[in-house]
């Protein structure tokens, strides 16, 4: 059964569809209400025809997604579907193979990482690296001799490559780009500050070459426990003696103080009191300056 493409996003029903290699879904329209979970489907994307699978009920489309883009569901996947998607992937190493040799070829600064078939062959989409600008033009033209299809080469940044490649962390895991990750947050050294790790850019980077994305797991549970929390360094008064802050660990909740002779541990609890004195000395001290003499 297959559905007519609209131009309008007029559609009674909408699905979501994943991709084989991607952990994110997309929603798609249909008028027919033959679709459910578990089902392979032909879509149109972007990108072109692709084919993917159902991941959700069908749902009916309310006022509010009567107006989205949705692109449609073409049809349910028939077993020659299936074929050619298998053969696609079959192809795409030799593909990605007479890539690198026209790249190599005209001596252009770009590394490949993966090439992809849309499932009728209208195109192929070939992913790269590069730190600079490229000038590919001589390049489409003797691809689009050898594949006598679309062309489409695709610039992605350094993380998107880590996902795409995948590997372990550091943390002996899989890396959270290419288990779960649909989406990049901005990671800032402010977060490893936050978390008061030792700046150390190698051990805070990724496979990626980037800040690791786990630094912003944490993040919004190390700020509120800092709150009202001095800063590393700043002086305090204990047992009147006059202390440095050395450390501080908010997941054990303690504190480390040292000066000269001595280097103590006290509880979060503790400093908050010690911060609490010292406000109340100083706005004592404040008042006296404000008397008349």
């Amino acid at each position: 059964m297959e559905e007519q493409i609209q131009e309008t996003a007029s559609y009674k029903y909408m699905i979501s569809v994943k991709f084989k290699g991607s952990k994110k879904a997309y929603n798609f329209g249909t008028n027919h209400d033959c679709y459910q979970y578990g089902d392979k489907v032909v879509v149109e994307t972007v990108r072109g025809i692709e084919m993917g699978e159902v991941i959700s009920d069908l749902r009916e489309c309310s006022d509010h997604t009567l107006n989205l883009p949705l692109k449609p569901v073409l049809r349910k996947a028939t077993k020659k579907d299936e074929e050619d998607y298998e053969k696609n992937k079959e192809d795409e190493p030799d593909a990605m193979k007479k890539c690198q040799g026209c790249i190599e070829k005209l001596n252009l600064d770009m590394k490949l990482i993966s090439s992809e078939y849309t499932l009728d062959r209208s195109k192929v989409i070939f992913s790269y690296v590069s730190d600079e600008r490229v000038d590919f033009r001589e390049l489409l033209k003797e691809l689009a001799v050898i594949f006598r299809c679309r062309i489409e080469l695709r610039q992605i940044g350094p993380r998107d490559k880590a996902k795409i490649v995948g590997g372990i962390g550091s943390c002996g895991m899989e890396t959270c780009c290419s288990r779960y990750l649909e989406e990049f947050d901005v990671i800032s050294i402010n977060m490893a500050k936050n978390q008061l790790l030792a700046l150390n850019i190698q051990k805070l980077s990724g496979q990626c070459g980037k800040l690791m994305c786990c630094l912003n797991y944490e993040d919004a549970l190390y700020k509120e426990q800092r709150q009202g929390l001095p800063k590393m360094n700043a002086q305090v008064v204990y047992q009147k003696e006059r202390f440095r802050i050395t450390g501080m660990n908010l997941l054990n909740q303690t504190v480390k103080l040292s000066n000269k002779e001595n280097t103590i541990t006290i509880t979060i609890d503790e400093l908050k009191e010690i911060m609490a004195q010292m406000a109340k000395e100083a706005e004592k001290h404040e008042k006296s300056k404000e008397l008349p003499k």
